[in-house]
């Protein structure tokens, strides 16, 4: 979905296909299908943009045959789809029945990681609209915390540095610009907006006109950062926000009490980590790496909690529990809302819908489809009311 800004800029909005698990080309194909084109009808668009992800084995089948590039791409337009933006966080198995700590391997530390992103990077430059000629990447914040040391930070930078010098070649051999977006989240290495402009600005890093952030509004409420306080940071330093995902996190004002700590969980669930974080009374936030080790007493429950559990945008868990929209509002108001937007590409990143408590997941792809819909269309209602234009 397009929009035009008052300033006369377009930003895009797509949702991310990582809620879909395919691992291999023929899945990503299939996938377009059977979810990304039922969406867009829904929405009664002829043209809608897809956040796509592709796992490692997907990205090294494009890379190496022309052919299936072509395949795809054409499936894309042949659906009415659009790609502007890839998510590069997850390499693969992200759709397993246990993802957990897996999902920051490789890190930046990895050559891996940086073979996989100029991967991502040469094919998102060919897979870019026609009229379009600026796409973004997003990938993990370097790496998890531990073990990371000097030297750890030290291989991230260069293979950061090395990316962006890859990425100018792509400029200058297509006419079309990638970025890459590191994407801070709670209990890594980069967990907030701070930590992102302290590696992005120390000494040998990655140029940034290359490399910036991708803000997801779950991970910015889940650490209790201020959207306003975060964006100002990031003009002030020069890091450019490549991407913004617009995303809830689960809330809970009191998570002392019974009630809320069943509600709580029903939510700890197996598949997927949900760092959970509450304000620490001396300052600052203190957290779990899960939701099932704050529950069993590894957090102080005196102050609300808030968990890494992205929660469909358009139906907020029934009280005592919310989400974070609130949080999400304000950060695109900030982000988009001005006279010029901080950033382009705008991403709905639910793909927690079948790790919701049983009674609230989708049973039928009919019915996925609907909450992905029903969450664009929530997003589009935000960005209309900033005084964005859709367009056809």
């Amino acid at each position: 979905m397009r929009f035009r800004h008052p300033d006369g800029s377009t930003v895009h909005l797509a949702y991310c296909t990582n809620v879909h698990p395919a691992e291999d080309l023929d899945g990503v194909v299939e996938q377009l299908r059977l979810h990304c084109e039922p969406v867009r009808r829904r929405l009664g668009r002829d043209r809608l943009g897809i956040g796509l992800w592709l796992a490692r084995d997907a990205a090294r089948t494009l890379s190496s045959d022309p052919a299936e590039l072509r395949r795809l791409r054409t499936a894309l337009d042949t659906r009415g789809l659009e790609v502007v933006t890839l998510n590069g966080f997850p390499y693969e198995g992200f759709g397993a029945q246990e993802v957990k700590y897996r999902v920051y391997k490789p890190d930046w530390t990895d050559p891996e990681r940086l073979e996989h992103t100029t991967h991502l990077a040469r094919l998102l430059a060919a897979l870019l609209p026609d009229d379009i000629t600026d796409g973004s990447v997003s990938t993990l914040p370097l790496a998890w915390r531990a073990p990371f040391d000097a030297e750890a930070a030290r291989a991230a930078r260069r293979h950061l540095t090395t990316l962006a010098q890859r990425l100018d070649a792509i400029q200058e051999l297509t006419g079309r610009s990638v970025r890459i977006g590191l994407e801070p989240e709670p209990g890594c290495t980069v967990e907030t907006t701070a930590q992102a402009i302290e590696a992005l600005t120390a000494p040998g890093g990655p140029p940034l006109d290359r490399v910036g952030v991708c803000l997801d509004t779950c991970h910015l409420a889940t650490q209790f950062e201020d959207p306003h306080t975060a964006t100002d940071a990031l003009t002030a330093a020069g890091v450019a926000v490549v991407k913004a995902q617009l995303s809830a996190a689960l809330h809970a004002e009191d998570p002392g009490r019974p009630a809320v700590r069943e509600a709580l969980a029903a939510f700890a669930e197996p598949r997927f980590l949900h760092q959970t974080r509450t304000r620490a009374p001396e300052g600052g936030v203190t957290g779990t790496d899960d939701l099932d080790q704050a529950l069993g007493g590894g957090l102080a429950d005196a102050a609300p909690w808030r968990s890494h559990f992205h929660v469909p945008l358009h139906a907020p868990p029934e009280p005592p529990l919310t989400s974070t929209l609130p949080v999400l509002a304000d950060a695109l108001a900030r982000l988009v809302g001005g006279p010029a937007p901080l950033t382009h590409h705008l991403e709905v990143e639910t793909y927690t819908w079948q790790a919701l408590p049983p009674e609230l997941r989708p049973r039928t792809r009919d019915r996925l489809a609907d909450g992905i819909a029903a969450e664009l269309a929530l997003a589009r209602d935000l960005l209309t009311d900033l005084g964005l234009k859709e367009l056809p």
